[in-house]
């Protein structure tokens, strides 16, 4: 019965490392997807087996067992360690349900901390410009959403280039970009393999707003050029700004590998079989990942059924 839970909960271990680098083969806008969606769903699966773990060793409780019809007798010789193992399950699952109410309530942190530094503050378009030598920019998410750029950003670059810095973060506000990186953060709480899919998606986030901000401004050069710069000067003089993962900035990220991809041609989505062992592969991470959580939880009500089974000779 707890075999598929353990197929759950171990699979990420292999699978987040294929879905990095699956991932890595696409567009950045549809790795960027790839990978949050991976992560989501491999998470689901590892919090539905620690939760059917949890409830087979319920069901050896007494009053459970009775208001279940199944014996006492045969939870025990049937599934032997369950209770143990479900305790461990039980610690498991309480540590990943604080753990991922922390990340949400950072993110809530951060957001409600940029909001209340851009409160009041006179707004052009889209655009709030804080007055502030520390060099920052960023963009915030809500109804309406807003790109947050001190005064010392805009003094670091020319005209052109934060016209492509502030397309940049208009990208990521178009994009919500927020939520992506918020589920991969609360997954990365779920399972300590999803960890390793947080930087790929940063990553791939600010590649995807690159290429919209290059789009937009029409000049590859002249939006590497605002990333390397902004990059340089937030690195020279950081400020205790608001900034976190709740925040996307152009300058975060691996910022050479960044300049990189925009001094090349613009990126091109795999085509042909590479596209289809791609595509099969991500399914197969996707559906494994399913079937083993919702395998498991159909183990269970298969057991529980055989348990009242075993009953039924004693009540005729």
């Amino acid at each position: 019965m707890n075999t598929l839970a353990l197929v759950a909960l171990g699979l990420p271990w292999l699978a987040a490392p294929a879905a990095r680098a699956l991932a890595a083969r696409l567009t950045p806008r549809w790795a960027a997807l790839a990978v949050a969606g991976c992560a989501a769903v491999l998470a689901a699966g590892a919090v539905t087996g620690l939760a059917v773990l949890v409830l087979a060793g319920l069901l050896h409780l007494p009053w459970l067992a009775a208001a279940g019809r199944l014996p006492l007798a045969w939870l025990a010789a049937t599934s032997p360690a369950a209770v143990p193992v479900a305790v461990a399950a039980g610690v498991a699952l309480a540590a990943v349900t604080v753990s991922g109410g922390r990340a949400l309530a950072a993110q809530h942190t951060q957001l409600t901390a940029a909001r209340r530094t851009v409160a009041g503050l006179p707004v052009d378009g889209d655009t709030v410009v804080v007055d502030d030598p520390a060099p920052e920019a960023f963009a915030l998410p809500g109804r309406p959403g807003r790109v947050v750029v001190t005064s010392g950003m805009l003094d670091a670059l020319g005209p052109q280039e934060q016209r492509a810095l502030i397309a940049h973060e208009r990208a990521h506000l178009a994009g919500r970009h927020h939520l992506l990186s918020r589920t991969v953060h609360v997954a990365a709480a779920a399972h300590p393999a999803l960890r390793r899919l947080r930087a790929p998606l940063d990553l791939h986030l600010e590649r995807w707003a690159d290429e919209d901000a290059a789009r937009t401004v029409g000049d590859r050069p002249l939006t590497a050029r605002a990333v390397a710069r902004g990059a340089l000067a937030a690195t020279a003089r950081r400020g205790p700004g608001p900034r976190g993962a709740a925040l996307p900035a152009a300058h975060a990220g691996p910022v050479p590998q960044r300049v990189a991809a925009l001094l090349a041609p613009p990126p091109r989505a795999p085509r042909g079989r590479v596209l289809h062992l791609v595509v099969a592969g991500l399914l197969a991470v996707v559906g494994i990942s399913t079937a083993a959580g919702l395998g498991s939880a159909y183990d269970l009500h298969e057991y529980v059924e055989q348990g009242q089974e075993s009953t039924a000779p004693l009540s005729r």
